[in-house]
């Protein structure tokens, strides 16, 4: 394992970006703090409905240096809470819009991708979540049915059926949703930047921000820009600024990548429609066959730091690296003796409600978008369209779904927030294996909900 790499397998052949060297305008029409997904597709769309807006885009390190070029892949219309929640906070009709949205969003990334000629691997193959003891099973099939419920094309698979798609061991079945696509992270960023540069965004690469205040943003460097809209685009490091610690907090999701796969390994294994892939555990994992026939495969598992903290050395945890790659190997034992190149990590956000959120409020010109805890490849490109037309003014179907304007509460004081969440991501380890052993749905799977607030 000495030759995995430590940056994520995504950056592979692409230099770090240089810092900003240009002028920074003095005022905007609008700045956005943030290079990731958020901050990109605001400024990509803003500028399409306003090509003669002035937009800056700033961020401490460069395009995709968090969230952004770090994840599975996974352009997905999953969510984090379920459509029953959406309804219950809101009506049926709005929580069925609000689905269609999020899948409309899986074929917008898409059609973006082909349109600005983004080389981003880009395979709508669907999503394949396999049900690997009777308590898995039980939770897939009641997850089928409320897909019917909700129309959101989630099926079930028989054994058979499944194992075709992915030849996993123990698979009882699984559930297939056809609205995921497989995407390559770093390369979507870096297509993104140069589509909103095309278009007269400025990108400040290497730039630091103090503050975010009413009509301006404050540099580390003591320098100001003055901007009629200022959008927050921060994600997990929205608890780095002032007055926002916990607002969001950051939790690691930590990934691992193998060699190229033979193609008679592949035949073995499945997924020859490059599905996306996971199984119905209660601690999240998640995996894709790349373009170069890889296993990029991830899961969270890392401890949350107390104090919302965000590091270097939090990227890499041997000890979940080595989880991941146990896990990967008795998930998919046809990788044989596969050599493991690349382990890397970081930090998601998580609102205390586990409901993203997006909105502009008009008193003080401030936006912002985030808390998608780790299923925001799609939900940023939502955000993006959602800013836009709040940011011009524009009343549309967008502007109206129940995640507009949400505010969720926030996370508790420490050492109570680092209590909580350690011990929920300890207690979904145990429900985990206790149903292993019992094959039946574990008790402490109420405990677990009450942790997680969903």
């Amino acid at each position: 394992m000495s030759g995995e790499g430590l940056r994520p397998l995504w950056w592979d052949g692409l230099p770090t970006p240089a810092p900003y060297a240009g002028e920074l305008p003095a005022a905007v029409d609008v700045a956005i703090v943030g290079g990731g997904y958020t901050g990109l597709w605001t400024a990509y769309y803003l500028l399409r409905q306003r090509p003669d807006a002035q937009v800056v885009v700033v961020d401490a390190k460069h395009a995709g240096f968090g969230a952004s070029g770090r994840n599975g892949g996974w352009v997905s219309a999953l969510w984090p809470v379920g459509l029953d929640s959406v309804a219950a906070q809101s009506d049926r009709e709005t929580a069925l819009s609000f689905g269609a949205a999020l899948r409309d969003t899986v074929d917008e990334v898409g059609r973006v991708i082909a349109e600005e000629a983004i080389d981003a691997d880009f395979v709508k193959g669907g999503t394949l979540v396999v049900a690997r003891n009777k308590a898995q099973a039980a939770r897939a099939r009641a997850e089928a049915e409320q897909g019917a419920t909700w129309q959101d094309g989630t099926v079930w698979l028989d054994r058979d059926e499944a194992v075709v798609r992915l030849a996993a061991t123990g698979v009882e079945g699984a559930t297939f949703n056809p609205n995921c696509a497989r995407v390559q992270p770093r390369h979507l960023v870096d297509g993104l930047a140069r589509a909103v540069r095309a278009r007269g965004g400025v990108i400040a690469e290497g730039t630091r921000v103090a503050t975010i205040e009413p009509g301006l943003v404050r540099l580390a460097s003591g320098r100001i820009i003055k901007a009629r809209t200022v959008i927050r685009a921060t994600e997990a490091w929205t608890a780095r600024l002032p007055g926002l610690r916990r607002r969001i907090a950051p939790v690691y999701s930590l990934m691992v990548a193998t060699a190229p796969v033979p193609e008679r390994v592949w035949e073995t294994i499945g997924l020859q429609r490059f599905e996306t892939f996971s199984d119905h555990r209660h601690v999240v994992i998640y995996g894709q066959r790349t373009a170069d026939n890889r296993i990029a495969f991830g899961g969270r598992g890392a401890p949350y730091h107390r104090g919302s903290a965000i590091g270097a050395a939090y990227d890499h945890d041997p000890l979940v690296f080595a989880a991941l790659r146990h896990t990967l190997s008795d998930l998919l034992p046809q990788l044989g003796d596969v050599e493991f190149t690349h382990a890397w990590g970081g930090p998601l956000g998580i609102a205390r409600d586990w409901n993203p959120s997006v909105g502009l409020d008009a008193s003080t010109g401030i936006g912002w978008a985030g808390g998608y805890v780790g299923d925001g490849v799609a939900a940023t490109n939502l955000a993006g369209r959602t800013l836009a037309d709040l940011i011009c003014g524009v009343h549309s179907p967008l502007t109206e779904l129940p995640w507009v304007g949400h505010r969720s509460p926030d996370w508790e004081p420490e050492p109570l927030r680092w209590l909580g969440i350690n011990a929920g991501l300890r207690v979904a380890a145990a429900a985990d294996h206790e149903e292993s052993i019992t094959g039946r749905p574990a008790l402490l799977g109420r405990a677990l909900s009450a942790l997680t607030a969903h």
